[in-house]
């Protein structure tokens, strides 16, 4: 462990993956526990953040489960009032959870319309509205926020996810106001737009799409949950304390570079 973090409590939303391999959500809650942060691992599925609050421990890091759906106010409320209760403060929000499904504005049915903006936007407000006032108490804190490229560049020649890529650009707009409103208040905003990185939410797309994904990156290299990850334990850390409204794209190049027309 670097103690980048220590004496810090954290909480990551959505910190089981899915499937088999490694999610930004775990792989964030893995690096702030070797890090030295007490994290709280919030997850829908019990079962699966109990096998990672395993693996943390068995590692020398310390964790514990909350499992919720923090999509409901009582819910994100319990999940805030848990962490001080286990370990006495809150110093990081990690707002990982996140769902798509696809859709033009054409052919999207209106509840996986509701179902995504509340699942990437709600949550994220909820989540940060009863975390701000146990971080104020603490003197500070970081809050970060997960988007996608999908919300900052139209992505010609998917099947159109308009409710995904929405929720995601809202969140660029959620980060910039809750960096302004709280930053007398040493409470940072950041949000990691995160590129083409294999992770089990993108599994089942199969072999010739993740070497689509990765020839779309101007590197042509293939992106990890821990490339994500060590961007979090950044935001998350004293070495960010004069960082806030910052956009992070963690993405092998591809918001900020273009290949020239031969």
């Amino acid at each position: 462990m670097a103690d980048r973090l220590k004496g810090k409590v954290a909480v990551v939303t959505g910190a089981a993956p899915r499937g088999e391999g490694v999610g930004n959500g775990m792989a964030t809650a893995v690096l702030f526990a070797r890090e030295g942060a007490k994290v709280i691992l919030v997850n829908r599925s019990a079962e699966r953040a109990e096998k990672l609050a395993r693996q943390i421990k068995d590692e020398g890091g310390e964790a514990a489960v909350f499992a919720a759906d923090v999509a409901k106010p009582e819910a994100a409320e319990a999940m805030a009032d848990f962490a001080v209760k286990q370990y006495g403060r809150l110093d990081i929000l990690h707002n990982n959870v996140g769902i798509g499904a696809p859709g033009t504005p054409e052919t999207v049915s209106l509840a996986d319309w509701h179902k995504v903006i509340e699942a990437n936007l709600t949550t994220t407000m909820l989540c940060t509205r009863h975390c701000l006032p146990k971080m104020k108490q603490g003197g500070g804190g970081s809050i970060i926020m997960v988007s996608s490229i999908a919300g900052a560049l139209g992505l010609m020649g998917s099947p159109g996810a308009v409710a995904y890529s929405t929720a995601k650009a809202g969140l660029h707009g959620f980060t910039l106001s809750v960096a302004a409103d709280y930053a007398t208040q040493n409470i940072r905003a950041n949000c990691i737009v995160v590129g083409s990185v294999h992770t089990p939410m993108v599994a089942h797309m199969g072999t010739e799409a993740r070497e689509r994904r990765r020839n779309m990156v101007p590197m042509k290299t293939e992106g990890t949950a821990w490339d994500v990850a060590h961007g979090a334990v950044y935001l998350a850390s004293d070495e960010a304390r004069w960082v806030t409204g910052l956009m992070l794209p963690i993405d092998g190049g591809l918001v900020a570079l273009r290949q020239w027309p031969r």
